[in-house]
């Protein structure tokens, strides 16, 4: 599939209006909407909406950046049990899968990029995925 995958801190920089960040993401989100359709998924839906009283704020700033949501592939899902049975074996202390791991593996299975400022877990966990970062 061709596409970037959004993670949720490059929209939250936008949506916060983020001094340090809010030029980047804008900048790549714009740049790369001319020539690749912008992905989110639903674990990304849920880590924007937290910030909001009302889904429709949510579904306005998603419609307004022009993101399409994507379900998540079984096939990722299980991806992100088996990424995260290695964390734990290299002494990780979470107790369940954390959202980067579905958010990774759902890149990796449909072969999208991932625009993201957080690279250093899916650098280890995903390696096969192409990162769009600063």
């Amino acid at each position: 599939m061709d596409g970037i995958l959004v993670d949720s801190n490059v929209i939250l920089d936008l949506v916060e209006d983020d001094p340090v960040w809010g030029d980047w993401s804008e900048s790549q989100l714009e740049r790369l909407s001319y020539s690749y359709p912008l992905y989110i998924n639903p674990i990304i839906y849920t880590e924007i909406s937290i910030g909001f009283a009302h889904i429709e704020e949510v579904e306005k700033i998603i419609a307004g950046m022009g993101l399409l949501m994507l379900q998540i592939p079984k096939e990722a899902l299980f991806l992100a049990g088996k990424v995260f049975i290695e964390y734990r074996k290299r002494k990780g202390l979470k107790t369940s899968p954390l959202p980067d791991f579905f958010i990774g593996a759902h890149a990796a299975v449909e072969e999208l990029r991932l625009l993201t400022r957080d690279i250093s877990g899916y650098r280890t966990y995903f390696p096969t995925v192409e990162l769009i970062s600063p």
